[in-house]
């Protein structure tokens, strides 16, 4: 989530953010340590949430299979409830449900038997006991209908991602609480109302949120947010030992270390994508080996610059003539005048900025 940098920090190699004598680092100074970031532009945004302060918080993509044009992006207002948006921006429905945080999405999933888009989020609403709301998403009406609402242990919920195994199908959610542990459900969408189970607990040293499973490999990321980018084996049977990729060294990868998303490429490869929220940036790194590419911003154009992204997503392909390669969706940590809200970007610009194709 957007916080402010705290009032003292002790600074350690890495170079975190840190205030000294009460006062705040300016963002001009991380943006000044850290390594160079290419510009581009957003082509949309959506209808600003309906509360004020740090309430927008992730999206996700619904991409429609036959009319891209009708894909959806659904995204959490953590203050009062969850909406869909068209790929206009325009807010098409709205559901309430208070304190939902992160939110991940599945096409394809046998939901009592009929195959649903299955949207999950992270439930904070009892931030000493976490839990997960599960909903499907009605593609013609474009809205969410409630599904579940299941218990996942103690804890305050916040980040949450999912992972529908290749071969069985079988559908996970890894729930991020705030103390960087990192519960695996089992969903069990059998029957008419769902069950879950933690198959296994994972641990990183302080707080986390931003997680993203790769199906094609059963990698699960996660971003520690002082800290950097984690790689584990999603696998229920897996190691729970993670492997350290990106560091939030001030450079690559400002603190706090936020959103994450996955560009696949062929079997195994592709890109990371993270939120370098503490100088409003964004940096990509090779799946493969972890290697950092490069890093860009969202700058002001016909739609207003972002700032603070926490959650984020991006889905290749075709989704329109205006994301004929894909779509990048962030959270606007500040959309002033107005209330937060998410930014739409062709996954295309970036790459261009990059020189990654």
């Amino acid at each position: 989530m957007a916080r402010l940098l705290p009032a003292l920090v002790v600074l350690a190699a890495a170079s975190l953010a840190a205030a000294q004598d009460g006062v705040e680092i300016p963002v001009e100074q991380l943006m000044a340590k850290a390594l160079p970031a290419k510009s581009v532009r957003a082509r949309a945004e959506t209808t600003p949430v309906g509360t004020a302060d740090d309430a927008a918080d992730d999206p996700a993509i619904w991409r429609h299979p036959s009319d891209p044009a009708k894909s959806l992006v659904v995204g959490t207002d953590k203050k009062a409830g969850i909406h869909v948006f068209d790929m206009t921006g325009k807010a098409v429905s709205f559901t309430p449900s208070p304190r939902l945080n992160n939110v991940d999405l599945r096409a394809n999933v046998a939901v009592n038997g009929r195959s649903s888009v299955l949207v999950v989020a992270s439930d904070r609403r009892d931030e000493a006991n976490a839990a997960a709301a599960l909903f499907t998403l009605d593609t013609t009406a474009r809205k969410l209908v409630p599904l579940a609402n299941l218990p996942v242990g103690p804890g305050e919920a916040y980040g949450m991602c999912l992972w529908q195994r290749k071969g069985d199908g079988r559908v996970y959610a890894f729930l991020v609480l705030k103390d960087g542990r990192i519960d695996q459900v089992e969903l069990n969408l059998v029957g008419p109302t769902p069950t879950g189970k933690v198959v296994r607990s994972m641990k990183l040293g302080t707080q986390s949120e931003g997680c993203v499973v790769d199906d094609r490999t059963g990698l699960l990321y996660v971003a520690e947010e002082d800290v950097g980018l984690w790689r584990f084996d999603a696998r229920p049977n897996g190691s729970k030992k993670p492997k350290r990729l990106g560091r939030a060294d001030g450079k690559s990868l400002v603190a706090d270390a936020e959103g994450l998303a996955i560009a696949p490429s062929g079997k195994s490869g592709g890109y990371l994508i993270a939120s370098s929220q503490g100088d409003y940036a964004y940096a990509l790194y090779r799946l493969k080996d972890g290697r950092y590419l490069g890093r860009f911003r969202i700058a002001d154009g016909s739609v207003d610059s972002v700032q603070e992204t926490d959650g984020l997503e991006l889905v290749l392909g075709d989704l329109g003539p205006d994301y004929p390669g894909g779509l990048f969706v962030v959270q606007d940590g500040d959309n002033a005048p107005e209330t937060q809200n998410f930014k739409y970007v062709a996954w295309a610009d970036v790459l261009t900025a990059l020189k990654l194709k």
